[in-house]
């Protein structure tokens, strides 16, 4: 499904739908080039998840995890990964292969980790700058 977001409230719309088509335990990777509005979206579909700490993107700590009243979210960034080895001596694969249905894990820049992902059943949002705030956000 591809939909044109012209901007930031209909970004937060569109994260409120979106919401409310997940159940918990899903994996959602985000792709889209730097600036594209990944770590806004993830903002808002926090917000819609029920929680209150301010969403920073993770590209220097790699995975924040958050608690929320409706649901959990851990929020991965591989911006910064060369190497997937890296990740499963940090335990990624434990949290993809063991999280519970009270959590939604989102991950940035999946492209970078292809290998851990291939066993991983995955939604994945594409975000596509359009001209000044709009986007193009592409889900399959």
């Amino acid at each position: 499904m591809k939909v044109k977001i012209n901007n930031l409230k209909e970004t937060k719309k569109y994260a409120k739908l979106f919401f409310k088509t997940l159940s918990g335990g899903e994996i959602i990777c985000l792709d889209g080039d730097l600036g594209a509005g990944k770590t806004t979206f993830t903002k808002y579909l926090a917000h819609y998840m029920g929680i209150k700490t301010p969403i920073t993107s993770p590209t220097f700590t790699l995975i924040q995890e958050y608690k929320g009243k409706k649901l959990n979210l851990v929020h991965c960034d591989m911006y910064r990964i060369e190497d997937e080895n890296e990740l499963i001596e940090m335990g990624l694969e434990d949290i993809l292969y063991n999280h519970n249905q009270n959590t939604i894990i989102i991950i940035e820049w999946p492209e970078k980790i292809p290998n851990i992902l291939k066993n991983v059943k995955v939604k994945h949002i594409k975000i596509e700058k359009g001209e000044g705030e709009s986007r193009i956000f592409t889900t399959f």
